[in-house]
């Protein structure tokens, strides 16, 4: 062999050099008038050449008979970082079952090496062989330090999740958990896993039950509450109760309250349930006014409840401690309070002032948020040809900036009741990007309230048809043939079909029970509103839901819900319009 080759595949065996490297104790450097002390690594001339002929092997693309080498050398030697180079190899060969091999010997070599214990339990998992994970994932949690099982546990609905036999999987898991559910410490967080996969496979009351086990377990420990506001959100209301139970008893500490009360002030202001979440919010800021981002919260409620001095104290104490933090997440918080200041100095009529807040955007991403705000204040002082042109002048930095600027216009033409010319301007996005569906969706709408009824249908026909599983584009027409009482059947086959898209969604069931009411099946209309409403407290429904009840002689129930419904949403149009119809103040 020549000095250059033998020099190159000297560099070859790098791989398998550094891992013995690695492995050897590194003894510091001791003063200059010290002896100091030799450290030999366990790399000799036999091993040298053994690992140098694997690496060799495997550069000139025979990965087997390097993977055999490196493989016999980890055994010798009982090497992990060996054993682990192996299974590198062997992945890079897409030999999965070779890799498995490799891992398994380095777990029986080595049996207290938690990382062995994980790679044969990843690699059988990409294998799809979850019926063996059992006993490898015990072996990895009984190896687990105590300070570190908590995480092990946490962490194994993200492991199973590419599982294609979820069922096989959560049966695997709830096994190799079973001695687990029964440790104090740790009780918690493997009900909560059980829960999370129970959740997976669509399981909801399974789910909640497993909740409920991990709560009992350990009341004060977030897990089971954070499962419980996923379950929420997926229309589980009776989880709302385990959340308050553990807000109640968790300890009122930095580490403590916010994870899941922030969190489930976040999902109330999702559920539009705005009064519960300023009352979230309020114990936040009042208990831990350091953190910063339940101040940007309330202040979005302040602003929409019109609440503007509140508003601009909440703002000003996120600004103090937003720019503290100085990171990206802050960064990007920070344009949202400079658009919120910019909103109430608009309020105030103060355009100056808002425009002021607006020219302390930087963020390139964010500018076209601020030039929406800019051409909102145009427009509130009259100067609506001028607002347009602002958006349409906006330089067009990236591909998506076009679809935004005429997404932008289109929605200052909304805010202002420019229906028809709103419509347009959603031809005109259409015609640029007569892929996007949503567009085609926008302009449905608008078509409708431009007094177009044979232009909506037409177009959320168009959308059905390019998009078959679009469940707003059937609950639209059926809702709009059931608001103008026309092909009532049909209606209700296209609201239905759009509920079976999206059986949980609180919005399609209130169409379902408005074609209903349509159709004089009230008693099957009040159900159906009511299940929508206590999902989902909006005014719409609550428009539609007090309707019935008035239609039904129920008139101090109906006038409730309309109260209710104008503490929601005061300016909402159908709610105004039903009001009006009946003559009625609640």
């Amino acid at each position: 062999m020549g000095l250059r080759t033998t020099l190159m595949a000297i560099l070859l065996v790098g791989s398998s050099l550094t891992v013995l490297a690695q492995s050897a104790p590194v003894t510091p450097t001791p003063p200059a008038n010290e002896t100091t002390p030799v450290t030999n690594s366990a790399l000799n001339a036999p091993l040298f050449y053994q690992l140098l002929l694997g690496e060799l092997n495997v550069q000139a693309g025979e990965p087997g008979t390097g993977y055999s080498l490196i493989l016999d050398a980890a055994r010798k030697h009982r090497d992990a970082l060996l054993y682990r180079r192996a299974v590198d190899v062997a992945l890079q060969a897409r030999s999965g079952e070779a890799a498995l091999s490799a891992a398994r010997a380095w777990a029986q070599d080595l049996p207290q090496s938690p990382e062995a214990h994980r790679f044969v339990l990843q690699i059988l998992l990409a294998l799809n062989r979850a019926r063996e994970a059992g006993p490898v994932l015990r072996a990895i949690l009984d190896r687990s330090n105590p300070t570190e099982r908590t995480d092990t546990i946490n962490a194994i609905p993200q492991t199973f999740a590419r599982v294609t036999n979820k069922a096989q999987a959560l049966a695997v898991v709830r096994d190799a958990l079973s001695g687990v559910l029964k440790q104090r410490d740790h009780a918690s967080a493997a009900w909560t896993t059980l829960g999370r996969m129970e959740l997976a496979l669509d399981q909801l009351p399974a789910s909640l039950a497993s909740a409920r086990q991990g709560h009992q377990a350990d009341p004060a420990s977030p897990f089971p509450a954070l499962l419980a506001l996923e379950l929420l959100e997926r229309g589980q209301s009776d989880a709302e109760t385990l959340v308050r139970r553990h807000l109640q008893v968790s300890p009122k500490t930095p580490s403590g309250m916010p994870s899941v009360a922030l969190t489930y002030a976040r999902i109330l202001l999702d559920l539009q349930r705005y009064a519960d979440a300023q009352t979230q919010l309020d114990a936040i800021t009042a208990s831990q006014p350091t953190l910063a981002e339940p101040w940007l919260l309330l202040a979005t409620l302040q602003v929409q409840d019109n609440a503007l001095p509140a508003a601009t104290t909440s703002l000003q104490n996120y600004m103090a401690l937003a720019r503290q933090t100085g990171d990206e997440r802050s960064a990007r918080g920070l344009t949202q309070a400079y658009l919120q200041m910019a909103q109430i100095a608009e309020k105030q009529n103060d355009f100056v002032a808002a425009n002021a807040w607006l020219d302390r955007i930087e963020n390139a991403d964010d500018i076209m948020a601020a030039q929406m705000r800019r051409a909102s204040l145009l427009a509130r002082q009259g100067q609506v040809a001028q607002a347009r042109a602002l958006l349409r002048d906006h330089p067009e930095r990236r591909p998506e900036d076009a679809r935004l600027k005429l997404v932008a216009e289109a929605q200052l033409l909304r805010e202002l009741k420019a229906w028809q010319q709103a419509y347009e301007v959603y031809n005109e996005a259409i015609q640029r990007f007569p892929q996007d569906t949503e567009l085609l969706y926008d302009q449905a709408m608008m078509a409708e309230k431009a007094g177009q009824p044979e232009a909506m249908e037409r177009l959320l026909r168009q959308l059905i048809a390019a998009k078959p599983d679009h469940q707003h584009a059937y609950n639209a027409l059926g809702y709009s043939l059931a608001d103008r009482n026309e092909r009532l059947p049909e209606a209700k086959q296209l609201i239905e079909q759009a509920l079976k898209l999206a059986p949980n969604d609180a919005y399609i069931q209130d169409s379902l029970g408005w074609v209903e009411f349509r159709l004089g099946n009230l008693p099957r209309a009040l159900e159906i509103l009511q299940t929508a409403y206590a999902k989902r407290p909006d005014a719409e429904i609550a428009a539609h839901l007090g309707e019935v009840l008035w239609s039904m002689g129920r008139r101090e129930e109906a006038l409730k819900i309309w109260r209710e419904g104008l503490l929601l949403s005061n300016d909402n149009e159908t709610l105004q319009a039903t009001l009006k119809r009946f003559q009625v103040s609640p």
